[in-house]
């Protein structure tokens, strides 16, 4: 997703698509407050449904999660990022790599939390969720998630957005979390970030 050099190319093309109206990728989040979670609150480092566990996004997972985005281009471009700036085709190994250690980053600091939608077995990536602070005045959280075209055309996204729901709301310390794209449709959504 994003090297050094990359990453400023592609936070600049994220940015300019931000001030259009466009959702950026959960990857190029700015740094968040420190008040993100309380500093007592154990951030989950796993959690499991049926047929999938999340665990943290990092280096030890970039070829599964490039393999997974790679497959679904258009697809994510469409559903996800509603941006061409990610993913495309020229994303190379290296940028890769340099994204999981971001998103590790951002974890260990406590800034944003991403996670890896992984099969039981670990092999398979099937999508990914990312926790971050909202930008939206009133909300506690924004979260975000994508599953690959195979497994939106099971049916799998919904599945997925249901757990995603009740884990918030069981082991996240968020009074009020945002769901763009699912429980406020992205029209609402842009709206209410333009406003801020």
């Amino acid at each position: 997703m994003t090297s050094k050099i990359a990453g400023m190319a592609l936070a600049l093309a994220l940015g300019s698509l931000a001030g259009a109206g466009q959702a950026e990728a959960p990857a190029h989040h700015s740094h968040a407050p420190a008040s993100f979670v309380p500093a007592d609150f154990a951030v989950p480092t796993q959690a499991a449904g049926k047929d999938f566990r999340l665990v943290p996004l990092g280096p030890q997972l970039a070829r599964i999660d490039y393999e997974a985005y790679m497959s679904s281009v258009e697809h994510l471009q469409k559903t996800f990022t509603r941006s061409t700036a990610w993913p495309h085709a020229g994303i190379t190994d290296a940028e890769a790599l340099v994204d999981m250690e971001t998103e590790q980053a951002r974890f260990r600091r406590r800034d944003s939390f991403a996670y890896s939608v992984l099969t039981p077995d670990g092999t398979r990536e099937r999508g990914c969720v990312y926790v971050r602070p909202s930008k939206v005045a009133g909300y506690d959280a924004e979260v975000r998630l994508w599953v690959t075209k195979d497994e939106y055309e099971a049916g799998f996204e919904d599945e997925l957005y249901a757990f995603v729901q009740a884990w918030m709301a069981k082991e996240w310390p968020f009074a009020k979390v945002a769901y763009p794209g699912r429980s406020i449709d992205w029209a609402a959504w842009d709206a209410l970030q333009e406003a801020k």
